[in-house]
């Protein structure tokens, strides 16, 4: 009779709606997204490693250079393009553990912050771009500012800032897509304290996005 019992909790487990068949449990699904999600994580930070690697270079070659170039930034946008990304991550964090604790609309409320944080991140860097494309502060040969006198190559150090920042909001705008798909299951009652995967990995790829600004911040804006 134990055994009859043991086995019906059992299929009662692996019967759950989100468990995929060639996983024994969720606990083990839950897991194994983890550690490859976390994979993923790690082949991003190889990606901009290889930027960062190309900005420590050129500015070890030229950095009187990029102590004058960085100056046409904004510093006050940046420093509130970091504020708000470090509010973000806090939302996200808050979004996880509220699923954690089976409230989901207090789980969509604060996904509907984070992407409201995202937005204006996005905005912000809008202006920026609009600003230096106005007053062709470009990548590479696209470099025609003529206010920046006695600076040799300048160009190298805006072309690294448009990669730089530039692949950073396209992780932004994917960040966003997955977190407002997560914020319509979420909606929809999919997500609970028994399943909440896509959620915990969505707010994972979010921090690594905010800690990739963190960053970037002070290696562009702060160079002087």
């Amino acid at each position: 009779m134990e055994q009859v019992v043991a086995i019906a909790g059992e299929e009662h487990h692996r019967g759950h709606p989100a468990l995929a068949h060639h996983f024994h449990d969720m606990e083990q699904q839950h897991e194994s997204i983890k550690l490859g999600v976390w994979l993923f994580l790690v082949t991003e930070v190889l990606l901009f490693g290889g930027l960062f690697c190309f900005y420590a270079i050129y500015r070890a070659w030229n950095p009187e250079m990029f102590t004058q170039a960085h100056q046409l930034l904004d510093v006050k946008l940046g420093a509130i393009n970091t504020l708000v990304l470090i509010f973000s991550s806090v939302t996200a964090a808050l979004a996880i553990r509220s699923i954690q604790l089976d409230r989901p609309k207090q789980t969509a409320m604060f996904l509907v912050v984070t992407l409201l944080c995202a937005a204006t991140f996005l905005v912000i860097k809008y202006f920026e771009y609009s600003h230096k494309i106005h007053a062709h502060i470009l990548p590479g040969e696209l470099f025609a500012y003529t206010h920046l006198e006695g600076v040799a190559n300048p160009h190298i150090f805006f072309s690294i800032y448009f990669a730089m920042t530039g692949l950073h909001g396209l992780h932004v705008v994917g960040g966003m897509v997955f977190l407002g798909f997560v914020l319509i299951r979420t909606l929809q009652g999919t997500y609970s304290s028994e399943y909440y995967i896509p959620v915990e990995m969505g707010g994972l790829y979010w921090h690594l996005v905010d800690l990739i600004w963190i960053y970037l911040f002070p290696l562009l804006y702060l160079v002087g």
